[in-house]
């Protein structure tokens, strides 16, 4: 008789964005005619840019000619990407082999599917606000207890607290773990760790023989030349950490789906040998994945060309704008908030510490405005919400308006 995977039962009722979809949904049935502002789901939403586009249409041409026809591709991704991936990475002093990077179809299926190559009586560490899906793909592996409805957490997990107190960048755990998740600009409170602070989970790592797991996936919104954009500028990094990163917010892939990480050679467990995890990971990759679309990897490698990092880089200027823009309406109303600098994301503390998915709903029927509750990230994250800058600048100067004119605070 066959079974399901009981650890799903686990996972908290609810998943958060589908959740906000459904309070959409029944504000709209309820006011037909009122718009909804959307600052909440870090969706991307303005055009990909020349250079991706001509070179994606260029791609697919190549797909209707028998002469230039290509199937499967190699599985690691094609060899031209990583080789322009690593000149990218060397331009910030970080030497990468192309055998020690992977191609995928995006950095959250990477950050879920990681974890399948590590034991299961490996313990997990997550920042606390922590993006959902480092998280809930532990559990399904089997690595926690049950949830907590009252706590907001899981059994068997260590949340490293993110606050205001310590600027949301924990220390790392005090007990021995052995996964240890990260994410730097984070998702959700937009906080980015210093080089200090960075080498402090290098050292810990090294010593307990644990692995960082750390998505960059928004380093390149860090406009700070002090600030690190990789875990590998911090010394003795590539002994213990593997980075995931991604097109999506980079260049505006969200929905053509493109991504990598980096899995050093030299990267080791208690267990294992310099060089195992990169074949583990080889090997994971090459049964469950046949590759990126040669399409979106065509359109990758125009965004790490001269001209595509100039395309790009004006994008991310774009969505930064509208992150000053949105903080200047959140000192207006005398709302405390952390990020929206050198991260798209904006962490505000919501008003006499009302409970965050209240004031969803407040903002919601009062301003028409759509966030993301805190609380949807993790215990640490009750009494917050995050706004995002992803959107189109008439829609976000409407959402300010909107906030100024009708929020009641």
């Amino acid at each position: 008789m066959a079974k399901i995977n009981v650890n799903y039962r686990k996972l908290s009722a609810g998943y958060l964005f589908p959740e906000i979809g459904r309070r959409m949904r029944l504000f709209q049935q309820k006011y037909p005619g009122k718009k909804i502002h959307r600052l909440g789901i870090g969706n991307t939403t303005e055009p990909l840019t020349p250079a991706v586009v001509s070179a994606l249409r260029e791609a697919v041409d190549k797909l209707s000619d028998a002469a230039t026809y290509t199937g499967y591709g190699d599985e690691q991704g094609n060899e031209d990407l990583r080789r322009a991936l690593a000149l990218f990475y060397s331009r910030r002093g970080i030497s990468l082999d192309l055998n020690e990077i992977f191609i995928s179809d995006g950095a959250k299926p990477d950050a879920g599917n990681i974890q399948s190559i590590f034991g299961i009586d490996n313990r997990v560490a997550v920042q606390d606000p922590a993006y959902p899906v480092y998280v809930d793909t532990n559990v399904i592996a089997g690595r926690s207890g049950y949830y907590n409805p009252g706590v907001g957490n899981y059994d068997g997990f260590v949340y490293m607290i993110c606050n205001r107190d310590n600027n949301f960048i924990p220390d790392p755990p005090v007990e021995d773990v052995d996964l240890v998740y990260l994410c730097s600009p984070n998702n959700p409170t937009g906080a980015v760790a210093n080089h200090l602070e960075l080498q402090k989970f290098v050292n810990y790592a090294r010593e307990h023989r644990s692995i960082l797991i750390f998505d960059a996936a928004y380093a390149e919104y860090i406009s700070d030349p002090d600030l690190p954009r990789s875990i590998y500028e911090i010394e003795g990094a590539k002994e213990c950490a593997i980075e995931i990163n991604s097109f999506s917010k980079l260049a505006g892939f969200t929905g053509v789906r493109l991504g990598w990480s980096v899995v050093p050679e030299e990267l080791v467990v208690e267990d294992s040998a310099p060089g195992e995890v990169n074949r583990l990971w080889f090997r994971r990759q090459t049964t469950f994945f046949n590759g990126a679309s040669n399409i979106a990897q065509r359109g990758g490698l125009a965004v790490l060309s001269e001209k595509g990092r100039k395309e790009c880089a004006a994008l991310i200027d774009y969505y930064m704008e509208n992150a000053r823009l949105i903080g200047e309406a959140l000192d207006t109303l005398g709302l405390n908030y952390y990020g929206g600098v050198n991260a798209p994301y904006l962490w505000l503390e919501t008003p006499q510490k009302m409970p965050s998915w209240d004031f969803f709903d407040k903002l919601l029927y009062e301003a028409q405005v759509v966030g993301t509750p805190g609380s949807g990230f993790g215990p640490s994250g009750e009494g917050y919400f995050r706004l995002s800058a992803f959107g189109h600048r008439p829609d976000i100067e409407e959402a300010i308006k909107s906030m100024l004119n009708r929020l009641k605070l």
